[in-house]
């Protein structure tokens, strides 16, 4: 399958035989209620979040937040409190519904009426990730799902990738990686995978944007370079 992404015109997708999408921010939308779940946590422990900051964790591992919390307020940032607060917070929302971003619900009924595979590699838990993807109706649609609990290296090691390819059985060249943080761009482009960010949040820096065939403003854009009309 042959295709030119609209907004990169100079980079035509290869060939390929499987999509794997990261979770949060590419497929759901929940990136920016997790922003306001760490601004306000943040703020009840008597920490100031910033912009930087948050950009830092976005798509980051459990134990790479934990760090970079650690690194900019101190040994004694309560992290385990933190991380904590946060998840109960993020589950009460979530209960109430799951938004998912514009495109998916398009892009995946395009793939599985092509017969291509589709899988998720994300930093999140298990539980979060399939909990998630449940409630929002998409978990019936992926052959795979590669969660923190999965590797022994989350992102930006290409380790979920790598694994994700392999349960669909392919090589990773012959897949396209979907996401939305620097650390997951980092880590597909590591893997092998033909590299698209949708951002979400936080915008490709020069150097993320050249570890990517392209950078495309939706899900939508995406679907119609895959499937060109005409």
């Amino acid at each position: 399958m042959q295709a030119m992404p609209t907004n990169a015109p100079n980079a035509p997708l290869k060939p390929f035989s499987a999509i794997v999408f990261d979770m949060d921010g590419t497929l759901l939308d929940t990136e920016m209620v997790f922003k306001e779940i760490v601004w306000d946590v943040s703020t009840e422990l008597g920490f100031a979040m910033t912009d930087g900051l948050h950009h830092q964790i976005v798509g980051s591992s459990h134990e790479t937040t934990n760090r970079l919390l650690v690194e900019a307020y101190g040994v004694s940032f309560p992290y385990a409190v933190f991380d904590d607060m946060c998840r109960t917070k993020m589950k009460a929302r979530m209960e109430l519904s799951v938004p998912v971003k514009t495109g998916v619900h398009e892009i995946l009924r395009e793939l599985r009426s092509a017969r291509i595979p589709t899988a998720v590699a994300t930093s999140s838990r298990a539980q979060h990730a399939l909990g998630h993807l449940g409630h929002a109706g998409l978990l019936d649609h992926f052959a795979a799902v590669v969660t923190r609990d999965d590797v022994t290296n989350p992102k930006p090691h290409p380790e979920p990738y790598l694994r994700a390819t392999q349960l669909l059985g392919i090589a990773p060249g012959q897949a396209i990686a979907v996401e939305d943080s620097h650390a997951g761009v980092r880590a597909a482009h590591a893997a092998g995978l033909q590299t698209i960010m949708v951002p979400d949040i936080v915008a490709p820096s020069d150097e993320i944007s050249a570890l990517c065939v392209a950078v495309m403003d939706s899900l939508h854009v995406l679907r119609d370079a895959a499937f060109p009309r005409g």
